[in-house]
């Protein structure tokens, strides 16, 4: 991490290195033990602090408190009820969603199928975002 630290804030254009521990996402849950690592990637000079997969506001309060740089949370994980003023009142500076804007596309996607394949009816339609408004948003 150090290195990469080097590296990152030795370029003529701005870069921000942000550091992840990962524990929560790959099954170890062990707050103590990620707050460790996020001081230690701080140490070395991260400028961005990330443990995607915490559930609860008291662990982010936790992670938030125990550094002093911006920490980034992931919002868009099964389980974690945090909305935006949530996580501000938290101190979180930075929220990611992961692959859950992709996810719930799909998963509307998936029910429409369903619902042609079950019942032949086309309801979904209803629900989907008008030819206008994505030719407005492409068009940005």
């Amino acid at each position: 991490m150090r290195a990469a630290a080097e590296a990152a804030h030795g370029v003529p254009v701005p870069l921000v290195l942000t550091a992840r521990a990962e524990n929560f996402i790959v099954g170890r849950p062990d707050l103590a033990d990620t707050i460790a690592r996020l001081q230690a990637f701080q140490e070395a000079g991260a400028d961005v602090l990330y443990a995607p997969g915490l559930l609860t506001l008291d662990d982010v309060r936790a992670v938030v408190t125990s550094v002093d740089r911006p920490v980034n949370v992931l919002a868009g994980i099964a389980g974690a009820g945090f909305t935006m003023a949530d996580l501000s009142a938290a101190g979180v500076r930075r929220v990611s969603t992961g692959s859950a804007l992709a996810r719930a596309a799909i998963g509307e996607f998936l029910r429409a199928a369903s619902e042609m394949r079950d019942s032949g009816t086309f309801g979904y339609v209803d629900r989907a975002a008008s030819s206008t408004a994505v030719a407005r948003l492409l068009s940005r």
